[in-house]
C-alpha cells in the first residue's frame, strides 16, 4: 500500500514534499547545507544549492560518515535500541528531518541533537521518530545530521593556515547553519522561530552545552535540555592540532600538503582516526577533552569553554533542563563478563576504580560499600562509575548555571529501570532517548508495561511543557522547583515521580571534592 504524501511545502532552496506517518507529516533528509566533499571538506557548511521542481522527502536518503568506534555490546543486546538508520554514509550529509502536525500555527520548535560523541549516529532511528511528541504537544519536531568525527572535528588550522582555521570546529557550525534553516523555514512547517528548544543526549547533550557557549547561535534557540550529556570543558587547540598531526602522519601527507586531505576516500581518512587516537592518547581529565575529535576552544567559533570555570555568560538567559540516568555504565560495561554476571571481586573493583579515582580509591570503595551493604562489588563498582563519569558533570552544570540567578536550570535523574536480562542494566545509557519520543514500542528495551508507557508519558509532557513555556511543570509530575544549591530539589522520573532534595547527596559531595582538588 502506498503511503499517502504530506503537502508540499516551500522551502528557501526549493519545494519538498515529505510523508504522512501516524497523521503526521513528516520531512526526511531536507538539505540544511550543500554537500560537503571534495574542496569543501573541513570547510565551514554552505547553503543548500537551490533545486527545481519539487524534491522528494518521504525518505531518509543520507547519514554522516561514521567513525567506527562506537563500544561493542553483547550480542544479546546488539537490538536493544531497536533499528539503525541503513541510509547511505555520505558527505552531502547536511540534512535534516521535519515533523509537524501542520502548516498553519505558530507551533513550539523542539530541535533534537543526536548521540555518538561527536564520532557517530544519525537523526535518522525509529526510536527519534518525532510523530509521537508532535501529536502529544502540538509542537514541530527537527531532528539534525551533521558532520562527525574526522570531517567534523579535525583541526588543521595550524597546517593548514587561515583557509583551514575553522575545520576543527566544522561540525558545531553545521549545527548552526541547521538552527539559521529553522529560522528562515520552519514558520512554513507550522513552526514559531521565536520559540525553540535545543536537546540531545549523550553526544547531543554535549552539542547542546556547545551550541551554548557559541556567539554564532546567540538568537537561534531559546531553551535547552541536556540528557546525560554535560560538556563542562571542551578540546584544546594544541591537544587538537597533535591529533591532526599524527592523521597527517598515519596517512603519509606531508605537513605543508593539507589539501591533499580533501581528495582522499572516506574509508581512508575513518582508518586513521583510531591509530591517531591511540598514538595521541586520552586526555585524562574526568571533566575535560570527552571527544577526541570535538569541538574545541579556538578563540573564535568557540570563545570559551561551556561551563568552565564558570557558566559561560552568553546563554545566561537561556533555561535549561538537565539530567542524567540512574545506572549510566551499565550499558557502557556490558561485554565486561565479571561485570554483567556481577563476580567482580573487591580487589578487581579497586584496580578499575583507581585510574578514576586516584588517591581517593580506598575511600571512594569505602563509601559505597556503607551506603550499598547488600550491593556486589560490581554494582559497588557501576554506581561508582555513573556518578564519577556522568552526574558530577550533570551537577556541575546544574550549579554553575543556577550560579547566574537568570534563567532558571531544573535537574531530573531517570530512575525507571528496565526489567529485561535480569534487571543488569537498571536505567543505563541512553534508555532514556525512546521514552523521550515516546518510542519505546520502536525498540527492544523495555517491557512494553503500563509503567513503563506511563513514564514515557510523563516524560514527553514534561519535556513539551518545558519546551512551550520554559518551565517544565505539567499535571503529570509534583511540583518541580528550580535547581539551586541550598536545597538542590531533583525530578526522579519513574512510575511515580517525586521531588527528592539532594539525591544521593553523600555520593555528590564525594565526586566533588575529588573532582575540586584534582583539578
Amino acid at each position: 500500500m502506498a503511503q499517502e504524501s504530506a503537502p508540499v511545502v516551500q522551502t528557501t532552496a526549493g519545494r519538498v514534499r515529505g510523508t504522512m506517518i501516524e497523521g503526521v507529516a513528516a520531512y526526511k533528509s531536507v538539505p540544511y547545507g550543500a554537500t560537503t566533499a571534495g574542496v569543501h571538506r573541513f570547510m565551514p557548511p554552505r547553503r543548500p544549492e537551490p533545486w527545481m521542481g519539487i524534491r522528494e522527502a518521504s525518505v531518509y536518503s543520507s547519514r554522516a560518515p561514521q567513525a567506527g568506534l562506537r563500544a561493542p555490546t553483547r550480542p544479546e543486546l546488539a537490538n536493544f535500541s531497536g533499528a539503525t538508520d541503513s541510509a547511505p554514509e555520505t558527505e552531502d550529509c547536511l540534512t535534516l528531518n521535519v515533523w509537524t502536525p501542520g502548516q498553519a500555527g505558530k507551533r513550539p520548535v523542539m530541535v533534537w541533537l543526536h548521540g555518538g560523541a561527536f564520532s557517530y549516529g544519525s537523526a535518522n532511528s525509529d526510536r527519534q521518530q518525532g510523530s509521537r511528541l508532535c501529536r502529544r504537544g502540538d509542537v514541530v519536531v527537527v531532528t539534525v545530521n551533521h558532520r562527525l568525527n574526522i570531517f567534523g572535528h579535525l583541526n588543521l588550522a595550524e597546517l593548514g593556515g587561515r583557509d583551514f582555521a575553522r575545520s576543527g570546529n566544522a561540525g558545531v557550525l553545521d549545527l548552526v547553519a541547521s538552527l539559521e534553516w529553522v529560522r528562515d523555514n520552519i514558520a512554513q512547517f507550522g513552526g514559531d522561530p521565536g520559540n525553540v528548544t535545543i536537546f540531545g543526549e549523550s553526544g547531543g547533550g554535549g552539542k547542546v552545552s556547545t551550541l551554548m557557549t557559541m556567539p554564532m547561535a546567540r538568537g537561534l534557540f531559546h531553551k535547552a535540555i541536556i540528557q546525560s550529556g554535560a560538556s563542562v570543558v571542551l578540546g584544546q587547540p594544541d591537544r587538537a592540532a597533535r591529533l591532526a598531526e599524527q592523521v597527517l602522519k598515519e596517512l603519509g601527507v606531508a605537513p605543508g600538503d593539507v589539501r591533499k586531505l580533501q581528495t582522499l576516500p572516506v574509508a581512508q581518512l575513518l582508518a586513521a582516526v583510531g591509530p591517531a587516537q591511540k598514538a595521541v592518547g586520552p586526555a585524562h581529565r574526568p571533566l575535560f577533552d570527552r571527544y577526541p575529535f570535538g569541538p574545541l576552544v579556538d578563540g573564535d567559533v568557540l570563545p570559551r569553554h561551556p561551563f568552565s570555570p564558570d557558566a559561560s555568560p552568553l546563554s545566561a538567559d537561556i533555561p535549561l533542563l538537565i539530567g542524567d540516568m540512574k545506572n549510566e555504565m551499565t550499558s557502557f560495561t556490558a561485554t565486561i563478563d565479571r561485570i554483567w554476571d556481577r563476580t567482580l571481586t573487591e580487589a578487581e573493583g579497586r584496580d578499575r576504580l583507581f585510574p578514576i579515582a586516584g588517591r581517593h580509591t580506598d575511600r571512594v570503595i569505602e563509601t559505597y560499600r556503607r551506603l550499598y551493604p547488600r550491593a556486589s562489588p560490581a554494582e559497588r563498582f557501576l554506581a561508582a562509575t555513573t556518578d564519577s563519569n556522568f552526574r558530577v558533570r550533570s551537577l556541575a552544570v546544574a550549579q554553575r548555571k543556577a550560579a547566574q540567578n537568570q534563567a532558571p536550570v531544573w535537574m531530573y535523574s531517570f530512575e525507571w529501570e528496565t526489567p529485561l536480562f535480569g534487571g543488569r542494566l537498571g536505567a543505563p545509557h541512553a534508555l532514556d532517548v525512546p521514552f523521550t519520543f515516546e518510542t519505546i514500542d520502536l525498540t527492544n528495551a523495555t517491557d512494553l508495561s503500563d509503567g513503563a508507557r506511563t513514564v514515557a508519558a510523563t516524560m514527553a509532557e514534561t519535556w513539551i511543557a518545558f519546551a512551550r513555556t520554559g518551565n517544565p511543570n505539567n499535571p503529570t509530575i509534583p511540583h518541580w522547583p528550580a535547581y539551586n544549591a541550598a536545597a538542590r530539589p531533583t525530578l526522579l522520573l519513574d512510575v511515580e515521580p517525586s521531588v527528592v532534595n539532594d539525591l544521593r547527596g553523600e555520593q555528590r559531595a564525594l565526586w566533588q571534592e575529588i573532582t575540586d582538588t584534582a583539578h
